[in-house]
């Protein structure tokens, strides 16, 4: 049932936006652009997002954004159980319409990030149950990410101890660029450097802004990172490493010998800088976004050892 009270289909199966324009005005309510609610209205384009996730029964799906639920109730006909977090009083509402009787759906109401650099622990909570919920679930990532929340919700499920096998969101394609990038491009940071050394990450599908409502400024992509069990293996101290890399980006045009400096004070002075990066033949002008993941990884290594 819809808030005018009349029975309807659920939104999942046409979401467009004049549909959407009715839900909310019966509702009382407009999209708040301020917390990233665009809604994506082309069904086709929900589908491909769905689809490359290629969910299976033993998948349990978070999802960070439940806006009207319609992609969750997609995600919910093909997934063993889904976690669904919403942090928007009116959209929780209108998604707990929509979502009704979908025994394999948990509704969360609140913020999924507790910082910048934490995940909410009643998110991971519920999770963690539904994983414990039967033998061989895997946790996959399936969301129409805000896009002020897409940085730190990747970085930090991929900072846990045990990731999601698969991440498969809708964000800005700036972002999207970033997380493909290449050393010495003018997109290639810590955030490339953090996803591609333990994933596979594809584009999937650009996005202009003509498919969301309201639309965005900026066009979008559809991304599916894939965890790499081979990746994930050579890097000893995943912590240590995530801490490392961010710290050699944030002062991003230093060379790397003062990046290193700066980014290992507690731990090296010049003499023990300059003998790490002779030992592993790095050019002390060179800088960090110059550095590919093997080399990066040596390097914080070489670093991790002089503290051991």
């Amino acid at each position: 049932m819809d808030l005018s009270g009349e029975m309807s289909e659920p939104s999942s199966s046409r979401q467009t936006q004049s549909f959407l324009i009715r839900r909310f005005a019966a509702a009382g309510i407009r999209p708040r652009t301020g917390l990233g609610q665009n809604f994506l209205i082309d069904l086709n384009l929900l589908r491909v997002l769905v689809d490359a996730a290629d969910l299976s029964p033993g998948d349990v799906v978070l999802e960070v954004g439940t806006g009207t639920g319609s992609l969750t109730a997609m995600i919910a006909a093909r997934a063993a159980a889904v976690v669904t977090v919403e942090v928007d009083a009116n959209l929780f509402r209108l998604a707990g319409e929509e979502l009704h009787g979908l025994a394999n759906v948990r509704m969360l109401h609140l913020d999924a990030l507790e910082s910048k650099n934490r995940l909410n622990p009643a998110v991971l909570e519920a999770v963690s149950q539904e994983l414990a919920a039967s033998p061989g679930r895997r946790l996959k990532l399936v969301a129409n990410l805000p896009y002020q929340a897409a940085t730190p919700v990747i970085s930090n499920l991929l900072a846990l101890d045990e990731p999601p096998c698969s991440m498969t969101v809708t964000l800005q394609k700036e972002l999207a660029d970033r997380l493909i990038a290449r050393p010495g491009s003018k997109d290639y940071g810590a955030m490339s450097l953090w996803v591609q050394s333990q994933c596979r990450v594809k584009i999937v599908r650009v996005m202009p802004p003509a498919v969301f409502w309201p639309r965005p400024k900026v066009s979008s992509a559809i991304v599916h990172i894939a965890l790499d069990e081979t990746l994930l293996a050579r890097i000893p101290d995943r912590e240590f490493f995530h801490q490392f890399i961010r710290a050699m980006f944030l002062h991003r045009r230093k060379f790397l010998r003062s990046e290193l400096l700066i980014a290992a004070k507690d731990r090296l002075d010049k003499p023990h800088v300059d003998r790490i990066l002779g030992q592993l033949g790095l050019d002390p002008q060179t800088r960090a976004e110059q550095l590919d993941v093997a080399r990066m990884l040596a390097l914080c290594e070489a670093v991790r050892a002089e503290g051991a």
